[in-house]
């Protein structure tokens, strides 16, 4: 099944990343130009043919990754677990060791950081099982030195307190219970542990210098009210500040980014209450995802509005927690070429999550399969590197361990493998790399403020990104038929003479009468000079 997607790339773009015709990567990505690649590296790549992706695996394939264009990676948890996602650790301070040994992780670390990329680990220490240290000794224990690190609902210490949703077990995929509770939120010495573990990670050998360490952390499940329970509040002021502030005493650079547990929100108050620097907008990934324009342009005014200077907002279309966008938009070719384009150039940080730029397959079964997490490997399945699914690296953990295997979405010969689409030059792949490649090579789209742009048509999404007395105009048509609209540009001047750089459509422009046509789920983006708000 091949997608035909037009590539529209001008030739000069085409020159300035092409050598005797052989594709070559970039690696002169500046930090201020980041896209990050988020993975679930347990389904990335295998090195040691355990079919677990792990750590050498992810390092293999860092020069994939730049060839990309990606110049960070957001991985999962490392720490150990029993379950396969690697939340609810059984120790923050062991890696699972199906993912490879400290000294590969450093080695990765360091790799990462040669390259020029950056690194992100996932952390959640809000919750254990019961094999945790803290757990198995305060158990019925009050004389435990961690009787205060884990919540328990009674004097005695017999009944831990619930996690998540009323949770006080959890089954995994492979048939494992265990009980799991919440970590006192509200201790003195949890807020201790976690500034001496997070600054560990920052600074591993405790030299001072920071090639060995990680770049930031993303801060999964992150509340104020953890769980809405009222039993650990102002969590932001009590607990995430000073932790935050203390990591940062190790290493002024490190960057905290929240996954806000409320999806509705837009996370502002993380930046601001909380001192994070970046949040995922939810919000946007929701429209982009339903392609509703109106809808859109409301969630976008307000969430680059209110985001404070020097905060940012990671733009997504996908993660672990989500069906895939191919799923949700029935792999339609042009619904998931205007996804690419919005998660690209809309503004904020770019995320792009594993195989989404193959166009893979994966919708999360809800609990039709138990409560169990197998409901969610559906859209975590092995990243597809051949025609035929098979082959070296492969990461197919879950093989033969129940319906998500008998169900998978990775077919062979389905023209959904990066063997497949690197070879076709209309590919989905073949898209994004030269999406990217074109926001590379414009300061307007990788530095630019948003600003929306009204028109007369309700399947046209217009707007600006704007840089100093520059500003690239992007419009992107919704629907499956060719439209036409005239911009509202009342509030804006510009050189009358305007510059295509990229897309299939065109915009003519009188400076108060700017029209656009574009055909079925096109795209264009031109140059305005001189640009100035009236």
């Amino acid at each position: 099944m091949k997608s035909k997607f037009s590539l529209w790339l001008p030739a000069l773009i085409l020159a300035t990343y092409t050598v005797n015709g052989q594709d070559h990567p970039s690696n002169n990505f500046k930090p201020s130009h980041e896209i990050i690649y988020h993975v679930v590296q347990r389904s990335f790549y295998d090195s040691n043919g355990d079919l677990n992706g792990d750590l050498n695996g992810l390092r293999e394939k860092l020069g994939y990754l730049q060839e990309l264009g990606a110049t960070s990676i957001l991985l999962l948890p490392l720490y150990q677990s029993p379950y396969y996602h690697n939340y609810f650790a059984d120790n923050f301070e062991k890696i699972d060791s199906t993912f490879g040994t400290m000294q590969d992780y450093l080695n990765l670390v360091r790799e990462v950081h040669r390259r020029g990329m950056k690194i992100y680990m996932d952390m959640e220490t809000q919750y254990v099982t019961e094999d945790h240290e803290w757990y198995k000794d305060s158990y019925g224990n009050l004389s435990s030195p961690y009787s205060d690190f884990i919540a328990y609902d009674d004097s005695a210490h017999t009944k831990p307190s619930s996690i998540v949703y009323d949770l006080h077990e959890f089954t995994g995929y492979n048939g494992i219970t265990k009980k799991l509770t919440t970590v006192n939120m509200n201790s003195k010495k949890v807020l201790d542990y976690n500034i001496s573990l997070f600054s560990h990670w920052v600074d591993p050998n405790g030299d001072g210098n920071f090639n060995d360490g990680v770049d930031g952390f993303r801060l999964d499940h992150m509340m104020d009210n953890l769980d809405n329970k009222n039993r650990w509040s102002h969590l932001f002021q009590n607990f995430w500040s000073p932790l935050i502030q203390k990591v940062r005493s190790v290493n002024p650079k490190i960057i905290f980014i929240a996954e806000q547990a409320n999806w509705s929100s837009f996370g502002i108050d993380y930046l601001k209450e909380a001192g994070v620097d970046r949040v995922f907008a939810f919000r946007i990934a929701f429209e982009i995802r339903n392609l509703n324009k109106k809808k859109l342009e409301t969630v976008c005014d307000s969430t680059f509005r209110f985001t404070p200077t020097g905060k940012n907002q990671i733009v997504f279309i996908e993660n672990h927690d989500m069906p895939r966008f191919a799923s949700v938009v029935n792999h339609n070719p042009g619904k998931l070429r205007v996804g690419a384009v919005l998660n690209l150039l809309l503004g904020g940080i770019p995320s792009i999550y594993y195989g989404q730029e193959l166009g893979m397959y994966g919708g999360g079964k809800s609990m039709e399969w138990g409560m169990t997490d197998g409901n969610e490997i559906p859209e975590r399945e092995a990243f597809e590197w051949y025609k035929s699914d098979t082959g070296k690296g492969m990461a197919f953990w879950y093989r033969d361990t129940g319906p998500w295997w008998t169900n998978s979405n990775d077919k062979p010969n389905d023209g959904i493998s990066l063997q497949e689409e690197k070879a076709d030059p209309n590919s989905l792949w073949r898209f994004y790399r030269n999406l990217i490649l074109f926001r590379e090579s414009r300061e307007t789209l990788r530095s630019g403020t948003y600003y929306g742009i009204k028109n007369n048509n309700d399947s046209v999404f217009t707007f600006l990104r704007i840089l100093n007395d520059k500003a690239d105009l992007i419009a992107v048509n919704f629907s499956s038929k060719s439209a036409k609209a005239e911009l509202d540009m009342q509030s804006v001047s510009y050189q009358k003479k305007i510059k295509k750089l990229f897309g299939n459509g065109n915009v003519s422009s009188a400076r108060k009468n700017t029209g656009v046509q574009l055909p079925p789920y096109g795209f264009v983006v031109y140059e305005l000079k001189n640009f100035k708000h009236n």
